[in-house]
């Protein structure tokens, strides 16, 4: 978390945003700073730490590398700026690197805003967040001195992180520790009671902390320059739009399946016979069960005859016969088919007697 940032301050900027209020402060290194719009760790950068001026209570403006390499560390070692450029407040009293520089080694860092990325998926996409009002932010921070074996020395910092707040853990789940006015700022660097710290190492909540995207080209360490803060628009799909997409697949499979549904009762009408069998024309007559199994769809209609009484005949829809077409009155037998005629209706003892015959008796 906050592996970059943007510092184009000037030296009477930091010193103000500090709240120096006219203190006297010394400057050391600061030929050492350069502007820049994307700051990385193992870049310059100016810190402010309380100290002696001339024999007075003042404050230092030292120009720092981003990074910090312990004063216990090999004199042979390279340094590596990436391993310690953020130190996590909640454990900053455990760890030996940062527990011994809590006392005498606290300082602030102040930036014009900072940098965070947004992962989605294999990609990345960066933001820049500042306030509202584009004054300066100042973050808690912690220094200390190395000496290699050239004899040389460096002065390093780390920034303090904490928690997310509550308005960006959408965007990550840490985000340095910020002064927003003169009491926290005051407390860090002239608190002697660690205790008093916890207050201060905590999210920053207030609403005048606010963001947009940038362009992905953060993402190298060489880009620098005004289009690094150029706000960009970022292409966000229209769900209304993918909302109307599936409806219409929903309504064109409902019209395909209602389509289907009327191919498949077309298809019933052409296969359903023109004319009505003469079993059921019988069974109709005699108000008995019909001897031929019609199709499930068929419907069932009462007629009423001409004594009053009612009798239920089946229709293969609007294209079955009623028995008014039919042309039968009421002592008039039905039509026999070629196919009926030739079938004997005689009874042998032996066998069941057809309906056929018991007209035929008649």
């Amino acid at each position: 978390m906050c592996g970059r940032a943007r510092c184009t301050l000037r030296a009477d900027d930091i010193s103000r945003a500090c709240h120096c209020n006219g203190a006297p402060v010394r400057s050391v290194n600061m030929d050492r700073y350069r502007p820049y719009y994307n700051v990385s760790p193992g870049s310059n950068l100016p810190v402010v730490y309380r100290g002696d001026v001339s024999g007075g209570e003042g404050y230092s403006l030292h120009c720092m590398t981003w990074g910090l390499v312990p004063s216990f560390t090999k004199k042979t070692e390279k340094p590596d700026f990436y391993r310690m450029f953020n130190a996590r407040s909640e454990s900053v009293r455990e760890k030996a690197s940062f527990r011994r520089l809590l006392p005498k080694n606290r300082c602030l860092v102040a930036v014009e805003g900072f940098y965070e990325w947004k992962k989605d998926g294999s990609k990345k996409q960066p933001y820049y967040i500042h306030f509202k009002d584009d004054r300066p932010l100042v973050f808690a921070a912690l220094y200390d001195s190395w000496q290699n074996s050239e004899g040389e020395i460096l002065d390093t910092f780390t920034i303090l992180t904490t928690s997310s707040s509550s308005a960006l853990q959408w965007l990550h789940d840490r985000m340095p520790v910020i002064l927003g006015d003169k009491g926290a700022i005051d407390t860090w660097l002239n608190g002697s009671s660690s205790s008093k710290f916890d207050i201060m190492l905590k999210p920053y909540e207030n609403p005048d902390l606010v963001w947009y995207p940038v362009t992905p080209a953060m993402g190298k360490i060489s880009f620098d320059g005004p289009e690094c803060i150029k706000e960009i628009h970022l292409k966000t799909e229209d769900k209304g739009t993918i909302s109307k997409f599936f409806s219409r697949k929903e309504i064109k499979s409902e019209q395909e399946s209602n389509l289907q549904g009327s191919t498949c009762e077309k298809s019933a009408d052409v296969n359903t016979p023109k004319r009505v069998k003469e079993e059921d024309v019988i069974a109709d007559k005699l108000d008995i069960p019909s001897l031929v199994n019609n199709d499930s769809r068929s419907s069932v209609c009462t007629i009423t005859k001409e004594d009053g009484t009612k009798y239920k005949t089946k229709r293969d829809y609007e294209e079955t016969l009623n028995d008014s077409k039919l042309g039968l009155d009421k002592d008039e037998k039905p039509p026999q088919s070629p196919a009926r005629k030739k079938v004997n209706l005689k009874i042998d003892g032996d066998k069941q007697p057809t309906l056929f015959s018991y007209f035929s008796k008649k």
